[in-house]
């Protein structure tokens, strides 16, 4: 028989383990617990925890947070595990690496927070920094080339736009330059949240109205540069709006036209193009698509909606059988994400 030399246990089999064995794996002793902690394990476990059989469904209520297991297969969920987070009544803005991003309504305060290892991170200061207003702000989450997970925050105060990074490494903000056109001030336009792909952030700009403006901004995570690109070239046909999707490190964009019965098509960007992937007509109604966000993909690709509701695309079948409706979450605010061991402190 073989002994296996702690190093190999540690970086060959637990970098594999789930998330929880990891958790457990710490008492054993303290060699152990150093080895698991380590920045450079909980990036490699990360890189391994991309696959299905690790994306969870995390549905908070007014008094309790659950953590639910997906049956990929069935597209259902099983019994939940609770999680103590000491606080109530949180909405969910972004995800990134086993991380949400949050905001705590009651005080407007964002906090960095891992549900499975139970650590987060208050990200406000005492000059307003990490403070967030609905329908005014946007929020994205991103590692940069130098492995510094961090938070890009725009703010609307005062018909003024800022733009500000938050650094885990150096666990500080700091003030970037943005100049973006003057009418997006205007709190007729509303933010999405960011959705990383590649080195880069994009957040869909929409006017409230009918036949408003929609446009793409991307942030340069390395450069620290904005730009801004068009929507997909698709008819407005009454209400007229985009969310945005990262399927195998591809930008993607659903495209909802329409008023009650929804027409949606999915496009693909290719450099600063779209190109359109396939079309689906009446296949949604509108309260239950205008809330799309909080996804993972998992070569199937799994949509859920503020109102709790998780659809599925196959993308493998004929345009009119790829979009459908396998189960229904009654709770008001939920996130898919992974189980990962990062951590919000280093």
């Amino acid at each position: 028989m073989v002994d296996l030399s702690v190093e190999i246990i540690v970086f060959e089999i637990l970098t594999r383990a789930p998330a929880k064995v990891v958790g457990r794996s710490k008492s054993v002793c303290k060699e152990w617990y150093a080895l698991l902690s380590r920045q450079d394990f909980a990036k490699i476990h990360c890189s391994r925890s991309l696959n299905s059989s690790n994306q969870r469904i995390l549905m908070v209520s007014d008094l309790t947070c659950s953590i639910h297991q997906i049956d990929i297969r069935s597209c259902d969920y099983g019994p939940g595990t609770i999680v103590d987070f000491p606080f109530n009544d949180i909405s969910i803005h972004s995800h990134l690496d086993g991380f949400l991003c949050v905001c705590l309504d009651s005080t407007f305060e964002l906090l960095l927070w891992n549900p499975v290892t139970g650590a987060y991170k208050n990200l406000s200061t005492p000059d307003f920094h990490g403070t967030y207003q609905n329908n005014l702000d946007a929020v994205g989450l991103y590692i940069d080339a130098s492995q510094d997970y961090k938070v890009l925050h725009i703010k609307r105060r005062c018909g003024v736009y800022g733009a500000h990074v938050y650094s885990r490494r150096l666990d500080s903000w700091r003030n970037i330059p943005f100049i973006t056109r003057p009418e997006y001030i205007r709190q007729s336009f509303y933010w999405s949240s960011g959705t990383l792909c590649g080195d880069t952030l994009y957040f869909t700009v929409s006017e409230s109205y009918i036949d408003g403006v929609n446009v793409v901004i991307c942030f340069d995570v390395n450069l620290e540069q904005f730009k801004e690109i068009s929507f997909p070239p698709v008819p407005c046909n009454g209400i007229y709006k985009g969310e945005l999707l990262n399927v195998k490190n591809e930008l993607h964009m659903f495209v909802s036209t329409g008023y009650r019965e929804m027409s949606i098509d999915l496009w693909k960007i290719e450099g600063e193009y779209w190109i359109k992937d396939f079309s689906c007509s009446g296949m949604i109604t509108l309260d239950e698509w205008c809330s799309m966000s909080h996804f993972m993909t998992n070569g199937n690709w799994q949509l859920m909606t503020k109102q709790g509701k998780l659809y599925e695309i196959q993308v493998d079948t004929k345009p009119f059988e790829c979009f459908y409706h396998p189960t229904c979450f009654r709770l008001k605010n939920g996130a898919m994400f992974l189980e990962t061991v990062v951590s919000q402190t280093l």
